[in-house]
């Protein structure tokens, strides 16, 4: 997500008086244009600041000192959405102190992702109307328009309504909220490069590479959870929606990219719940759970995750299981007398085993232990030899069943 529009669509915030209520399918009036279409504010942050960035990359040299308070400012700005706006506000994961608050609010504006409540009603729009046209950022859309084109086009249709009332009772959100479009260029733009130019003097640095491209940077990397989250990757917990688990989406998205886990199981504070799983917003919550910041960290129990878990492994072998041609079922085979058997192994490689005759014509040459001990055996009953008279077989030899080797007459 990035930034949010001036004003309050009267619409929403009717929704918002009563949560429950079914939102107006379309806008009161439907915009004609492109040009009405196009989010300016949105635009503007989204187009200056890479432009200005690349300019810097090529003809601004890029001191060590910047280079470290850029990635600083980074992380700073990417933990104050991943954290801040997604974990806390939106889901509620877990409950910050109001320093932690703070931090993770400073944060955020810094990397201009729109205010906390802003951010937080849209994503929790999202999370109850996923893939539908009540979703913000569908995944049914498109990886472009869940990427950037929500945040830099509107459309006819709103996002459903959702229960923002805990955060309008929180003061630090709504005074974030308040004053976003006074506190965002000096967080964002002034600081990063005041600090580079005050401090080492490197003006032109702070400009180019703290404030410009860093938040290009973070901006795109936010905007990623939207878009390479619901593209790439697999479902280990559910398939129902676009979400994926991919290992690449959550380097970019600073751990976010268990999104698969994260739609079935939002309040988790967790998005990697495995030890080695790359999720440095986790262990950054953790980190303040245990320097006293952030306490009731919320965990899904794992024997509800496990059931996600058995659920897909079974779907996914059901899957594997219709692709494989199995023998025919005993009742649709023919009966047939010794003697007709005896005849038929005149003129084919037949072998009965357990009562069941096998064609091994084409399995003569295939056969482990070469062509003399299937023919050796050509008419007669194999079931003792078979069964470990002579071999006791593997299932796989149990198991074979290629097209010559179907069943293809039961003893009478």
């Amino acid at each position: 997500m990035s930034v949010t529009v001036t004003e309050e669509p009267a619409a929403t915030l009717a929704i918002e008086k009563n949560p429950l209520a079914s939102p107006p399918a379309k806008a009161e009036k439907p915009i004609e244009t492109l040009w009405q279409r196009i989010k300016w504010e949105s635009m503007i942050v989204l187009t200056v600041s890479p432009v200005i960035g690349l300019y810097g990359l090529l003809y601004v040299p890029l001191q060590t000192k910047t280079l470290w308070w850029s990635v600083f400012l980074y992380w700073f700005s990417i933990i104050g959405s991943t954290a801040g706006s997604h974990r806390l506000y939106s889901h509620r994961s877990f409950k910050a102190s109001v320093p932690l608050q703070i931090f993770l609010l400073v944060g955020g504006t810094c990397g201009v992702q729109g205010s906390a409540f802003w951010w937080a009603r849209e994503h929790r729009a999202h999370h109850r109307y996923t893939d539908s046209d009540l979703d913000p950022h569908s995944g049914k859309e498109g990886f472009w328009w869940t990427h950037a084109g929500w945040i830099l086009f509107r459309r006819d249709i709103q996002a459903g309504p959702t229960d923002v009332s805990d955060l309008k009772k929180n003061k630090l959100v709504m005074f974030q909220h308040r004053y976003y479009f006074k506190l965002f260029p000096l967080l964002a733009y002034v600081m990063p490069a005041f600090v580079a130019g005050y401090f080492w003097g490197d003006w032109a640095g702070g400009i180019c590479y703290a404030a410009m491209l860093r938040l290009t940077v973070v901006q795109h990397s936010i905007m990623s959870i939207n878009s390479l989250a619901h593209t790439f990757g697999d479902a280990p917990f559910d398939d129902k929606h676009t979400p994926r688990n991919h290992f690449f989406t959550a380097i970019v998205t600073a751990g976010e990219g268990y999104h698969n886990f994260h739609h079935q199981f939002p309040v988790d504070y967790r998005n990697g719940i495995k030890w080695y799983q790359y999720d440095p917003t986790k262990w950054f919550i953790y980190l303040t759970s245990r320097l006293g910041f952030a306490t009731q960290l919320q965990t899904f129990p794992q024997n509800e995750i496990s059931k996600g878990e058995l659920t897909m492994s079974l779907r996914k072998l059901k899957r594997k299981q219709e692709k494989i041609r199995w023998p025919a079922r005993p009742d649709n085979l023919p009966l047939v007398s010794w003697e007709t058997f005896q005849k038929e192994a005149k003129n084919n490689s037949l072998i009965l085993i357990n009562g069941y005759i096998h064609d091994a014509s084409e399995f003569e040459r295939k056969h482990p232990g070469g062509t003399v001990i299937i023919r050796a055996k050509v008419g007669k009953d194999a079931t003792a030899a078979f069964g470990g008279g002579v071999y006791e077989h593997s299932n796989a030899a149990h198991n074979v069943g290629s097209p010559s080797l179907l069943l293809t007459w039961k003893m009478s």
